[in-house]
């Protein structure tokens, strides 16, 4: 019983980990985003894409278009900052 409980313990912080490096990649993603002279195709950046666009795609169209820019992926960053907070909150314990 207590190998399942370390174990979910686990599951749980590998998730909250994730999240936050996604989270990080989705910050950089967006940041490069202001710099035209960017080219998407070149490496580094076509795997960064192809990284984050999957998921940025989901919440695209949600979300109007405002001032020329799309806000959808605030919608995917508040998503992933509540799944960090829910995950990092479960400990699962002896009782």
């Amino acid at each position: 019983m207590n190998f399942f409980i370390d174990t979910m313990n686990l599951v749980f912080v590998s998730i909250t980990n994730f999240a936050e490096i996604y989270l990080l990649l989705i910050f950089i993603k967006l940041s490069l985003a202001w710099f035209p002279t960017v080219n998407w195709y070149s490496e580094p950046f076509c795997s960064l894409g192809k990284l984050t666009d999957p998921y940025l795609r989901l919440f695209r169209g949600t979300i109007p278009v405002v001032l020329g820019m799309d806000m959808s992926p605030m919608i995917g960053i508040l998503f992933l900052q509540c799944l960090m907070v829910i995950f990092s909150n479960i400990k699962i314990g002896t009782f």
